[in-house]
């Protein structure tokens, strides 16, 4: 099984202009971009190369996305992989889950989220090595015992605000945006269009910021929002 560099990212996409975006934004966001026009040379690369993020487009000459995904699974490379599309389907989407895929985001999208999405991933993987006790500030978290707790005062939370806070913790200082939480939480076949989001963290943050503790929880406007220890 290969281990993903820190800032390595392999761009596999046949459209030179998208390619040459994603290049330069991503090399301003610091990240080390290597490029491939085709599927198979793609997934050469991906197989030979150790890379923190494979970004793949879903319609490529040579073998798609799709089949691009399942070889390298199918090879035990564990490499986190963005797939990007046109194709913006429901069925479209759980098909490149089902092929392995770690995240799907459909064109035209902004680049900004792309970098928070990689940016994800890539703790999220590193993640699974980690302890399984998850800390910011006074607030605490087991994963395996499920309990919570804050100033060492245990927080009964509901399973989907427990999921909820594991993924602030997991990516703690970094903002996370709405889509991200919703794809989290409920997957793809969940309704974007309704305030779910803001239900949710709203009622996290009456559990765990309570009167008289240092907020945790922040809306970033515009954004999403941030868990950290804000001075």
């Amino acid at each position: 099984m290969q281990s993903a560099a820190n800032d390595r990212i392999l761009i596999v996409e046949d459209d030179a202009d998208t390619a040459d975006f994603l290049t330069t934004g991503l090399g301003e966001a610091g990240f080390s971009v290597d490029w491939e026009h085709d599927g198979t040379n793609g997934l050469a690369r991906a197989l030979q190369g150790n890379y923190a993020i494979v970004i793949l487009d879903r319609m490529l000459p040579g073998k798609d996305g799709l089949a691009v995904v399942r070889e390298m699974r199918d090879r035990q490379v564990e490499t986190p992989v963005v797939i990007l599309s046109a194709i913006g389907a429901t069925n479209e989407r759980v098909n490149g889950f089902k092929a392995g895929s770690d995240d799907y985001l459909v064109k035209p999208f902004d680049l900004s989220e792309l970098v928070a999405r990689i940016e994800a991933l890539h703790r999220r993987s590193t993640a699974k090595s980690q302890d399984t006790k998850l800390t910011l500030a006074d607030l605490t978290m087991d994963v395996e015992t499920l309990s919570v707790a804050r100033s060492s005062k245990s927080i009964a939370l509901q399973p989907r605000e427990f999921r909820l806070l594991r993924y602030l913790l997991r990516n703690h200082g970094h903002i996370v945006t709405r889509s991200m939480i919703i794809e989290e939480l409920w997957g793809y076949n969940f309704d974007p269009g309704t305030n779910i989001v803001e239900v949710h963290v709203s009622n996290l943050r009456k559990k765990i910021d309570v009167k008289g503790a240092h907020p945790l929880i922040h809306t970033i406007r515009g954004a999403g929002y941030m868990l950290e220890k804000l001075s």
